[in-house]
């Protein structure tokens, strides 16, 4: 069952087209992660689906209920988790006090394991927090009624490493226990990390969306080979080979005086390992390595060469604060 659905969804500011005709669904049970860079849409997306902005045309359900439909949105929201990018609580407010409101508005099964876990520091006041421990307390306020579904935007901005690993961690867990995770990012490592999909979109359109192993299939292989000969790039003449980089130096040999030729190369590889290894066999190898291909690759496939585009969209599409009144309206 689609927990979320968007079909032709489009927001039109007049100079710029923030959304454009975007529909996907994300089933019960999964991490959805959508993709892209600053400005491609992704926030305008969400605010959409949220109900803070109205789409130009197009429409969507959230847990089945109608975006367009206030009160039936506002039915689904009682069995939601929302973290914006830049969460704005209430800055002379404690931390304890700001989960007391959202306790107060929308329930509290699970703050006590998830203060264990995030660990922000309650009794201090939220002006002096950092920005990762506002992050921090966002997650507790996101997930303390055990929500159906949790929307995220840039969820580990701030975070430290370690943090980020446990949420992920968490992340996952939750994912098993059956709860719908949708979270938009640009930092590809983390969308590897946890997504079973993900869309990816590009100046408001939607570019793809599919199994993040697809994406790892069509990264390729990263492919770096030293031999003790001179290969011509016709060695390399394989269904596969792309972005072939060759360099050749002369190393003596100290022991006989001799010149040997080595020569260096890089691919990423997206055909047959076995094909591979079979045409180098003859070559006399000094070094082989085959690694998996970072995810930035297909991103940057998809988006090379079109900053000017980006940088428009942009404008419309920067985060933008929610304060605790619009959180709480999601309760």
């Amino acid at each position: 069952m689609a927990v979320i659905r968007l079909e032709g969804l489009t927001k039109d500011y007049g100079e710029v087209l923030a959304n454009d005709d975007v529909s996907f669904e994300v089933e019960r049970g999964e991490i959805f992660g959508y993709l892209g860079p600053n400005g491609a849409g992704k926030t305008t997306t969400i605010r959409t689906l949220l109900g803070f902005i109205s789409p130009t045309s197009g429409t969507g359900q959230l847990l089945g209920h109608d975006i367009t439909d206030e009160s039936a949105l506002l039915e689904a929201k009682r069995r939601l988790g929302y973290l914006p990018d830049n969460p704005a609580f209430d800055e002379t407010a404690t931390g304890q006090e700001v989960l007391d409101l959202h306790a107060s508005i929308k329930g509290d099964e699970r703050s006590g394991e998830l203060l264990e876990l995030f660990d922000p520091p309650l009794e201090r006041e939220v002006r002096e927090y950092s920005h990762g421990n506002v992050r921090k307390l966002g997650l507790v306020t996101t997930f303390m009624h055990d929500p159906d579904l949790v929307i995220l935007d840039e969820p580990t901005s701030g975070l430290d490493p370690l943090m980020q690993q446990r949420f992920a961690e968490f992340l996952r867990a939750e994912r098993d226990r059956g709860m719908t995770v949708f979270f938009s990012s640009h930092v590809l490592s983390e969308v590897r990390r946890l997504c079973d999909r993900v869309g990816i979109i590009r100046n408001g359109r939607l570019v793809t969306v599919e199994p993040v192993a697809s994406l790892l299939d069509r990264s390729g292989k990263v492919v770096r080979i030293r031999a003790t000969e001179s290969l011509s790039p016709s060695a390399f003449d394989l269904e596969g080979v792309h972005e072939l980089e060759m360099s050749e130096t002369t190393v003596t040999d100290d022991s006989s005086a001799d010149d040997t030729a080595v020569t260096e190369c890089t691919f990423t590889f997206t055909g047959d390992v076995n094909a591979l290894l079979e045409r180098l066999g003859p070559s006399h190898l000094l070094d082989l390595s085959i690694e998996e291909a970072p995810l930035e690759d297909v991103f940057m496939r998809f988006y090379g060469g079109d900053s000017e585009s980006t940088d428009a969209t942009d404008a419309t599409d920067r985060p933008q604060a929610a304060t605790d009144s619009e959180v709480s309206n999601d309760a």
